[in-house]
C-alpha cells in the first residue's frame, strides 16, 4: 500500500493523500482519505476506488439512483486504474460492493405501510407509493440505516 501510495501522490499531485478511520473522496478539498491498517488487496482496490471519484470529478447526487451510477462509474474506472498499477480487482468484489447499495435503495424505497417499492421524487429524501399513494422521507445519509418517516397520510 505504501508504494501504490507513493506513485499515486507522484502521478495525481492535484490530490492529496490523508490516513484517517474510513475511505472516503472529498471533493471539497481534492482529498482522499485512506484507512491504512495492514497490507492487503482490499485496501488497494477501495483506495483505487475513491481515487476513481477523484479522477471521474465526483461531487454530489441528487437521487439514490445517481448515487448508485456514480458507484458503477467509479468501480469501471477503479479497473482501469487497476492494470496500471498491477491491482487486480475482481469483478466479484464489484458486485459485492455495489449490492450494499443496491440493499441500501431497496430498503430505503419499501413503503413502510404496503412494502412494495416507492419511487423517488425529484427531491432527494422523498419517496412515493405507486401502490397504496403514501409517502416518505429518508435520511440524507447513506452511511446510516435507512429510516423512513411518512411524510402524509393517503
Amino acid at each position: 500500500m505504501k508504494k501504490l501510495l507513493t506513485k499515486l501522490r507522484t502521478h495525481y499531485p492535484h490530490i492529496t493523500f490523508v490516513e484517517g478511520e474510513h475511505f472516503y473522496w472529498s471533493p471539497g478539498s481534492a482529498t482522499v482519505t485512506y484507512c491504512f491498517d495492514s497490507e492487503n488487496d482490499k485496501q488497494r482496490i477501495t483506495l483505487l476506488h475513491e481515487l476513481a471519484h477523484a479522477l471521474l470529478e465526483h461531487t454530489t447526487f441528487t437521487t439514490d439512483f445517481e448515487l448508485l451510477r456514480i458507484e458503477v462509474t467509479a468501480w469501471r474506472k477503479a479497473q482501469e486504474l487497476g492494470k496500471r498499477y498491477a491491482v487486480n480487482i475482481p469483478e466479484e468484489h464489484i458486485e459485492k460492493c455495489l449490492d450494499t447499495y443496491r440493499d441500501w435503495l431497496h430498503s430505503r424505497s419499501t413503503c413502510p405501510d404496503c412494502l412494495n417499492n416507492g419511487i423517488q421524487a425529484k427531491s432527494d429524501r422523498l419517496y412515493r407509493c405507486p401502490n397504496c399513494r403514501q409517502t416518505w422521507k429518508v435520511s440524507t445519509s447513506r452511511l446510516c440505516r435507512p429510516y423512513r418517516q411518512v411524510a402524509t397520510t393517503k
